[in-house]
């Protein structure tokens, strides 16, 4: 199946905690590896698409993006879920550390991760999800063609609130958690195959 979902990192797998700059301050959110492994289960590619800047802003080095990014695989891997991939960011137009000072084409809402992770995992993005609670999540899933759900963990509920009605870009779903989210992707792909079916006949 080349049908993505695109999951954001901190406020949507785990707890948003401002720049995670230790592997302590790493937890994942109840359901969340449930939501995967229910993706997983039914055939869905599944990839992180996250912005971490904290190296360009000279929080920590980009090595404990690494190290967290393993930590979460591991953590998934013990609930039987699994990730096909992860991209990151870590640029920053006004990054102090000059090496990340570039203006790139991955960083959330462009579209470069979503791109290179189609093209290296073989993902149809016009069929695919993008789920994040930010709406800059909605506004990637938009410039990609894909389908954009706004959960309301991390800074899910206040960005429905102070930019739900001023942001032009609207998500397909809002979803209380990465779990519900799972739940109604599963519905939607169900519900075009059977409106597929019906205009065969």
């Amino acid at each position: 199946m080349n049908i993505g979902v695109f999951l954001d990192r901190d406020g949507t797998i785990n707890e948003e905690m401002g720049y995670i700059n230790h592997l302590s301050r790493f937890h994942i959110l109840p359901r969340a590896a449930e939501a995967i492994r229910l993706l997983n289960k039914n055939g869905l590619k599944v990839v992180v698409a996250t912005n971490q800047s904290g190296p360009a802003r000279g929080y920590f080095p980009e090595g404990l993006i690494i190290e967290l990014n393993n930590k979460m695989i591991d953590i998934l891997k013990e609930q039987d879920a699994r990730l096909d991939g992860i991209y990151y960011c870590p640029h920053h137009r006004e990054a102090i550390v000059p090496s990340y000072r570039v203006v790139c084409d991955c960083r959330k809402p462009k579209t470069g991760l979503l791109k290179k992770a189609a093209q290296e995992l073989a993902i149809d993005l016009s069929k695919s999800y993008v789920v994040g609670d930010r709406f800059l999540d909605i506004e990637l899933a938009h410039n990609a063609g894909a389908k954009g759900i706004l959960v309301l963990t991390g800074y899910g509920k206040g960005e429905l609130m102070y930019q739900g009605n001023s942001n032009p870009i609207r998500p397909d779903f809002v979803a209380e958690d990465l779990w519900e989210a799972a739940d109604w992707i599963l519905q939607d792909i169900s519900s075009h195959r059977k409106g597929a079916k019906k205009d065969l006949k």
